[in-house]
């Protein structure tokens, strides 16, 4: 049943990942992809949605992937199993943080965390950039990878870099993210119109 392979997914997902919605990106990729959800195309754009929407990034594509494979109680299932980890893990950590933080395992435990979460968003980056930008697709087959960059990508987000750094440069501050999503909406609609 579709409804209980969502939670229990998505209940994964909320309780091995670190790191927030980034750190989860790559989880959710491999359980979407691996269950065939979605294409990678498909996942890409709803992560572009799932960014650009108010709130977390892990709820909204839990939301949006629940909703695409079982309408709205698909939707609500996916979103309770990726919640209710977190849910849980801060009631219990509210309970005895004062008293955990005195222990040197669990600094230790943290320590070794935050690496494993830089690595996982780093990952992220490098696999939405790849087919994003230089086209990069590998084919599991005996076939070489192949490379079909996409200029019009590649013009958009120099743009964007470039704005990004002329702006702080200028004003000494980065540049309001909405107005960077709304810019980047807005050239979207310019070159792919």
């Amino acid at each position: 049943m579709i409804y209980l392979k969502l939670f229990l997914n998505f209940f994964m997902i909320g309780t091995l990942s670190f790191g927030g919605g980034y750190g989860m990106i790559s989880l959710v990729r491999d359980t979407v992809l691996s269950n065939e959800w979605l294409t990678e195309s498909e996942f890409m754009n709803f992560i572009a949605v799932s960014e650009s929407t108010p709130g977390s990034i892990a709820v909204n594509m839990a939301t949006f992937i629940g909703s695409s494979q079982g309408r709205l109680f698909g939707a609500f299932v996916a979103t309770l199993g990726v919640v209710l980890p977190s849910f849980f893990i801060i009631l219990l950590i509210a309970a005895v943080l004062k008293n955990l933080m005195k222990y040197a395992g669990m600094n230790a435990f943290l320590s070794g965390v935050r690496p494993c979460v830089v690595a996982m968003i780093l990952a992220t980056g490098i696999n939405m950039a790849l087919p994003t930008l230089v086209g990069y697709v590998s084919k599991n087959t005996n076939q070489p990878e192949t490379f079909h960059p996409d200029m019009r990508s590649v013009s958009v987000f120099l743009i964007l870099i470039t704005i990004h750094f002329l702006y702080k440069k200028i004003q000494k501050r980065n540049p309001s993210p909405i107005l960077m999503i709304l810019l980047s909406a807005g050239l979207g609609i310019l070159f792919w119109k």
